[in-house]
């Protein structure tokens, strides 16, 4: 015996003012009765503090409770019999009824290393005290309304940076200390979801040879924790835009594609945030960069200059 819901749309998108419409599918080897069939559909944001990101109250809270953005149930049918074979039973539901008030925003879906948006609809078929429920899970993806959104093109919003030996707040190799370096450039600090992050950068002067250049896109997810706001960032994407020594006064452009699948709209909500940055790596040469040649985004070395710069990351039509 076996139990499924198909969607009717393949790939599970719907935005929240649209109908949801599909099938719960059962297979079975002999008739049964049953109590009655429900669909439960849930949306939560999930927030979890991992021990460290922040101080030693993340490891005594740990997971936080959800934040509910919709529960209902809908009874699809009345108790009765199903037959033996394969049977279709259809269904629908209004995400958001006309005239309700959610209980919250309804976020774009987003799973990422703390915090994650999760819509799910899910089957119950009771059949009693004597037998085991048939039940089934599905995932659906929830994209901003339409009309909520901004036209494309927007206009990018460009920052203008600067990197020398007196921006950087770790310690830097002796040669770099006394003889400098400049690097200036631009880059968009507003982005569409579907366009490239995009500047420039030049190298000015440098009094040690570059072993690389690299623009790491950064993810900071912060969730409130009683008075305090724990925050951790990871790296979901490294693009090298020069490889060795670079000629100095030379134009290098920045172009880097979005993965799609690891960003989503920026979001400021009261209780976690979703954001989004550019840090800028210059690697220079030196016999420990040869020795120590990966290193932790989070630990920059001696041999490390850079520079972090905040992106707003928006959803177009």
């Amino acid at each position: 015996m076996s139990v499924e819901i198909k969607l009717s749309r393949s790939n599970r998108i719907y935005r929240p003012n649209e109908l949801v419409e599909g099938k719960i599918v059962t297979k079975l080897s002999s008739s049964i009765s049953h109590q009655g069939i429900r669909l439960n559909v849930n949306a939560s944001v999930n927030l979890q503090v991992r021990g460290g990101s922040a101080g030693v109250i993340e490891s005594f809270y740990g997971v936080i409770k959800p934040i509910t953005i919709l529960n209902k149930t809908v009874e699809v049918l009345k108790s009765g019999r199903l037959s033996s074979g394969t049977t279709e039973i259809p269904f629908s539901f209004w995400l958001k009824d006309p005239g309700e008030k959610p209980l919250e925003i309804f976020y774009k879906t987003y799973h990422g290393g703390d915090i994650s948006i999760q819509y799910l609809a899910s089957v119950d078929i009771s059949r009693g005290y004597l037998h085991k429920s048939l039940s089934a899970t599905v995932e659906f993806i929830i994209e901003s309304e339409e009309e909520n959104l901004p036209e494309k093109p927007i206009s990018p919003e460009m920052v203008i940076f600067y990197m020398t030996q007196d921006t950087q707040r770790h310690s830097l190799l002796p040669e770099l200390k006394s003889g400098g370096f400049r690097v200036s450039g631009k880059v968009c600090t507003l982005c569409s979801l579907s366009d490239p992050i995009e500047g420039e950068l030049t190298i000015e002067s440098s009094a040690v040879p570059i072993q690389s250049i690299e623009i790491h896109l950064l993810r900071l997810e912060s969730i409130l924790v009683g008075e305090k706001i724990a925050t951790e960032s990871s790296l979901i994407q490294t693009t090298q835009i020069a490889d060795g020594d670079v000629c100095r006064g030379m134009t290098l452009p920045i172009y880097i594609i979005l993965p799609r699948l690891l960003t989503c709209p920026s979001i400021f909500a009261g209780p976690f945030s979703i954001e989004f940055k550019v840090t800028l790596v210059i690697t220079f040469q030196s016999e420990q960069s040869k020795v120590h040649s990966k290193s932790n985004f989070k630990t920059l070395k001696s041999w490390h200059a850079a520079e972090s710069i905040p992106l707003e990351l928006i959803r177009t039509k």
